[in-house]
């Protein structure tokens, strides 16, 4: 009896869990932020680009949490990949997404005299175009159920701007905007949307930073250290959260006061 009793509030637990949907989230921000929702009992369901293996240990991780997990390679610059992660994520939680962090993001660094289009093109179609691409059919989604939280992963470049960086810059400036326009559009369905903008965070983007710019900027911080992957973490499951019920349009900065 008390075997079946367990049984029965297992399924309950899994029955009420919520559908975390992650993009770029096998490693770096990404993953801290899928095993702090795993934390919070949601299942997850993140993209990947490349790097099988790291996904495989983000899935192992989250499970360990006691959730479920999978692992969905996709390109963030991609619609139809977009589109179909959407739909994968959408079956995996039993027609529903709870909750979307766009998170996928590349650099392409250089001076604008020496930018290329491409280098420009590339940074803004996975960086800016690609969040769309995740926002129109989430907001769908959402939309229909009368409930959701979606948190873009902005940057402090994206605030005051960054040397070498008018592409990466403008890109997070555009999710911004793209934030604070939705929250008006989704805001009747009681659907929150906001946006975390970390600073100097110790990932593998910022380790590619030449030692001397490093020191620079960790210089400029009022904190004088960069932050990590779990402050970031901290900043979405907040807002992922019920606490953050009547937060939306806004933009978190977690940067140590460099926007001070």
């Amino acid at each position: 009896m008390e075997c079946c009793l367990r049984q029965q509030e297992k399924e309950v637990k899994m029955e009420n869990r919520k559908l975390a949907l992650i993009t770029g989230g096998s490693r770096g921000i990404g993953r801290a932020v899928a095993l702090r929702l795993a934390k919070m009992n949601m299942d997850i369901v993140f993209s990947y680009r490349g790097g099988k293996e790291a996904a495989e240990e983000t899935v192992k991780l989250c499970e360990e949490q006691g959730v479920r997990a999978l692992a969905v390679q996709a390109d963030a610059a991609s619609r139809e990949d977009c589109d179909r992660l959407t739909e994968e994520a959408a079956k995996f939680g039993n027609g529903r997404i709870d909750v979307l962090v766009n998170n996928a993001g590349i650099t392409r660094d250089s001076l604008i005299l020496r930018m290329t289009d491409e280098q420009f093109d590339e940074v803004i179609s996975t960086n800016l175009t690609g969040v769309f691409y995740m926002l129109r059919p989430v907001s769908k989604l959402m939309l229909k159920q009368k409930s959701g939280r979606i948190i873009n992963i902005s940057s402090v470049a994206g605030v005051m701007g960054n040397v070498g960086q008018v592409n990466y810059s403008a890109s997070k400036a555009g999710v911004i905007g793209m934030t604070k326009a939705l929250a008006r559009e989704l805001a009747s369905r009681k659907i929150t949307v906001n946006a975390v903008a970390p600073g100097m965070i110790e990932t593998d983007m910022t380790a590619a930073v030449p030692e001397k710019a490093r020191e620079e900027l960790t210089a400029s911080i009022p904190f004088k250290a960069m932050g990590t992957v779990e402050d970031i973490a901290g900043a979405v499951a907040f807002l992922a959260g019920e606490e953050s019920g009547y937060i939306t349009g806004q933009v978190l900065l977690v940067d140590g006061g460099m926007c001070i």
